[in-house]
């Protein structure tokens, strides 16, 4: 068995890609970062070290990398004759994923059993959005195409930190994960990957990682910056901001209670899980890692605003995390292109243009006023004196 996986980073090699060798597939990174290809070429294993309690190591073999950007049909060959492609790329990056698949399926036998795709990123219906771009690259070959694949959408959940210079291509991850697949597209033919869990209903998995992982995440690096603190352990060391973080993470707890039904109990449950694996010591993240493309974070359908809206929609409780939305606001990091972006527009644009931009909410949706408030508030504080 071959799985191809596009996107052989810290996700690819420590999370994705190891779970696809324990399940047994041969593992074919695929990247446009020459050094890394070479660097993966360079050895014959990896090691995934576990941080914090209950971790081990993991010792990876039975991998390759290809440089899509400079053997692409290479790339295409390799998943002509794949089992499984999944990414961890970005959803923005997708599009350019989506050719190569196209590529190799056009070099795939009609008589293979059908090429399982699932992208795994940080974002809701990723592998809909993935098929959306294959259907876009494969023109009027996309029926022909498709019918030699299957699309699921997963949702998955492992804290990468960023990794030290001199790691080579070893990785080190939290022992924590989670990977939820939907079962549906595979008609019975699963595929094997050890760990993952399949559902009916990928939804209630989906929004509950994003709600309260990604938020509690985020707003755990917005507060800790604002705060001037480093790490996302130091910062949940702080009573003031463990206070805040709860308060947004039980605002969403009460959108998925809402949403689909899930049980209060399980999700008080869920929460302390999540914010302990954010205290690990041992898992060295930093607020700024964690808190890049705040722009991102703070759009229509992500970890804020997604289940903020949701929440105003209901009558439902939102101060906190109009709050975290406020910090994120404040999130100033020279490096990260999308903060340089998010100043330059809070000190260029009125209010209500920058909400509507920035947040993709409507003036009259009822989380707009409380949002602009935040935005005019920020402003106010940016103005010379």
């Amino acid at each position: 068995m071959k799985a191809v996986h596009f996107g052989a980073g810290n996700i690819g090699r420590g999370f994705v890609g190891l779970l696809l060798r324990q399940g047994g597939y041969e593992v074919v990174f695929s990247d446009v970062a020459h050094a890394l290809v070479d660097a993966i070429n360079a050895t014959a294993e990896y090691t995934v070290h576990e941080a914090g309690p209950g971790g081990t190591d993991h010792v990876v073999t039975g991998f390759r990398a290809v440089n899509s950007r400079t053997d692409p049909a290479t790339v295409a060959e390799e998943v002509a004759s794949a089992d499984v492609v999944t990414t961890a790329v970005g959803p923005t990056v997708l599009r350019f994923v989506a050719p190569s698949i196209v590529a190799g399926l056009a070099l795939r036998s009609p008589d293979a059993a059908p090429l399982q795709v699932m992208a795994c990123e940080n974002a809701i219906g990723a592998t809909d959005l993935l098929r959306r771009e294959v259907v876009a690259a494969a023109g009027a070959d996309a029926d022909l195409l498709l019918a030699r694949a299957v699309f699921a959408n997963t949702a998955v959940d492992r804290i990468v930190p960023a990794q030290p210079a001199d790691g080579g291509v070893d990785v080190t991850v939290e022992p924590y994960y989670e990977w939820a697949i939907e079962a549906g597209p595979f008609g019975g033919a699963l595929p094997n990957i050890p760990g993952a869990h399949f559902v009916d209903d990928l939804a209630p998995y989906i929004e509950r990682k994003l709600f309260t992982v990604n938020t509690g995440h985020a707003a755990t690096a917005y507060f800790g910056a604002r705060a001037g603190i480093e790490r996302i352990s130091d910062a949940l060391a702080d009573p003031a901001i463990a206070s805040s973080v709860s308060a947004a993470l039980e605002e969403t707890s009460a959108v998925l209670v809402a949403e689909h039904g899930l049980d209060p109990t399980d999700l008080a449950a869920y929460r302390a899980t999540i914010l302990d694996r954010f205290r690990n010591p041992a898992l060295v993240d930093t607020v700024q890692r964690v808190g890049r493309q705040p722009l991102r974070k703070i759009s229509r359908h992500e970890r804020f605003i997604g289940p903020a809206a949701m929440a105003a929609e209901r009558d439902l409780p939102t101060d906190a995390l109009v709050a975290a939305v406020a910090a994120a606001l404040e999130f100033d990091d020279p490096a990260d292109e999308q903060s340089v972006e998010l100043q330059a527009l809070l000190r260029t644009e009125d209010a209500t243009a920058f909400t509507t931009r920035t947040t993709g909410l409507d003036p009259e949706h009822p989380l707009f006023p409380r949002v602009r408030d935040a935005v005019v508030d920020r402003q106010q504080h940016l103005r010379p004196d």
